[in-house]
């Protein structure tokens, strides 16, 4: 049995990029909490001993905020304290964060003349380690870059999940992380102003989750379907088609098309496949079937057809010209009948059978032009013939009839002529056989005793009418005479009628 899954298209795995590491350095910046070797040790809990505030503690005069200025927990320059991201759709593909402009870290803390740094926060002041390796305001700029490095990572946080490039829960947790690091990060900046920033992003890391989870459902909804219609497409096919050169072009088709839908449920995509899988062997299954049929059926019309090459070629040598043809379109018939055989040996069959043919009707019309000219010589006999003969039978009616049968005996000894000349020369034959056949008929009734004695008979019949009359007036019947008289008158007419017949043959 064919395996369902045999050609199936694999399906490679996507993953969102990992969320960068909390506190890990991006490109060209350093990490917080981090130390540059030979240059400054940073502590991220008690101070280190002999480096704590001087007596009399609290800052620095100068180090902490100007009068006037912003204290602790003021929002950062060109940012909104509380700013809350919002989830974006996850089409988005590229982003690119705001670069925000570097803060002024002596607003938010101060180094010390001897290299202590300390950080001001809604809670109070930190210490967050020493400078050692320059002066107090290359110490207070060196970490004040560390806070601008910690709020790009922010900011790359926030766009991510505004923009849903990345995985929500990923996002959520490095946000947590560096959330977590704040109290004890080594940087001078507006730290309340990153823990809110970063309170936001946690905050909107579910929902951005829930819409992520969301378009992604929609998205594998949609993929199915369009597998789903795929597959039915394809069953459709394999059950149905029979236009199998289109039809297999479309199951390839399908089946490419199958290996660009991606995200649909493992099961509901095995389960999809073999039905796809199942389409595509019923429709192969059925297409070998119907192709070995028609194997079997050229292979019997190869052995029909041989018989009638075999046939065809008996009768090839025929003279019998009329039967011959009738049974080569007979031959020709059960051809057509016999269906196709295999391409090649059907046209080497029809070659030979075409050639058989060929030979036959090719005699058969050197026979019919080798008559045709036998027939013109004939019709051009028969002509002069008739011009040679005058046969006049009001003349002499017994040399006309002598004269017309020698001509006949001639016309017969002569033989046929072309069909097209032959109703001319017979018409005209049957012109001169008319004329002394109607001479005959004439002179055979002008001498038919029954036609004389009819009209002899006739003047008999006068005459007895002629004879009552007579005696009917003598005897004074007036009326029987006039009646008498009127039939002897009809008799009359007649008589005169029968002896002009007579007269007129």
């Amino acid at each position: 049995m064919t395996d369902p899954n045999a050609g199936r298209p694999t399906e490679a795995t996507s993953s969102d990029a990992p969320a960068p590491t909390p506190g890990a350095a991006q490109p060209g910046t350093s990490t917080p909490g981090g130390s540059e070797p030979g240059r400054v040790t940073e502590q991220s809990s008690a101070p280190k001993p002999g480096s704590g505030p001087k007596p009399g503690g609290g800052p620095k005069p100068g180090g902490g905020p100007k009068p006037g200025g912003p204290g602790a927990g003021s929002p950062r320059p060109g940012g909104s304290a509380g700013a809350k991201p919002h989830p974006a759709s996850s089409h988005v593909a590229t982003v690119v964060p705001t670069v925000a402009p570097a803060s002024d870290p002596s607003k938010f803390g101060r180094v010390d003349d001897d290299g202590t740094a300390w950080v001001t926060t809604a809670d109070g002041e930190r210490q967050i380690g020493s400078w050692q390796a320059g002066d107090a305001a290359e110490g207070l700029a060196h970490f004040g870059r560390r806070y601008d490095d910690l709020a790009t990572e922010v900011g790359l946080l926030e766009a991510r999940l505004t923009s849903g490039t990345g995985d929500a829960k990923k996002t959520k947790a490095a946000a947590s992380s560096l959330l977590e690091s704040l109290p004890t990060a080594a940087v001078i900046g507006d730290l309340d102003l990153l823990a809110r920033r970063l309170d936001a992003v946690v905050e909107h890391s579910d929902a951005a989750a829930a819409v992520a989870k969301h378009e992604k459902e929609l998205e594998r909804a949609e993929h199915t379907a369009r597998k789903e219609a795929l597959a039915t497409e394809a069953e459709q096919i394999g059950s149905e088609s029979t236009q199998w050169k289109q039809a297999g072009d479309r199951l390839r088709e399908i089946l490419d098309e199958w290996k660009t839908i991606r995200g649909v449920d493992r099961k509901v995509d095995d389960a999809l496949w073999k039905r796809y899988s199942k389409a595509r062997e019923n429709f192969n299954r059925r297409r070998g079937a119907h192709f070995a049929d028609l194997d079997r059926e050229r292979g019997a019309a190869k052995v029909r057809k041989e018989e009638l090459v075999e046939r065809a070629t008996a009768l090839s040598s025929s003279t019998d010209w009329g039967p011959t043809a009738a049974a080569f379109r007979d031959l020709l018939v059960e051809w057509k009948a016999s269906g196709r055989a295999p391409r090649d040996a059907d046209d080497a069959l029809w070659k030979n059978f075409k050639a058989a043919q060929d030979v036959f009707f090719a005699a058969r019309n050197a026979a019919a032009s080798e008559r045709d000219a036998e027939f013109e010589a004939n019709a051009e006999a028969k002509e002069a013939l008739l011009a040679k003969t005058h046969i006049d039978p009001s003349k002499d009616l017994d040399a006309a009839r002598s004269a017309l049968r020698d001509l006949q005996d001639k016309w017969d000894a002569i033989g046929k002529v072309p069909r097209e000349k032959m109703q001319e020369l017979e018409g005209k034959l049957r012109a001169i056989e008319k004329s002394v056949h109607d001479a005959v008929e004439s002179q055979w009734r002008r001498s038919d005793p029954e036609a004389v004695a009819r009209a002899a008979q006739f003047r008999e019949r006068v005459a007895q009418f002629e004879d009552q009359a007579a005696k009917a007036t003598a005897a004074g019947k007036t009326k029987d005479a006039e009646r008498a008289l009127a039939q002897a008158q009809q008799w009359r007419e007649w008589a005169d009628a029968a002896e002009s017949a007579v007269d007129e043959l």
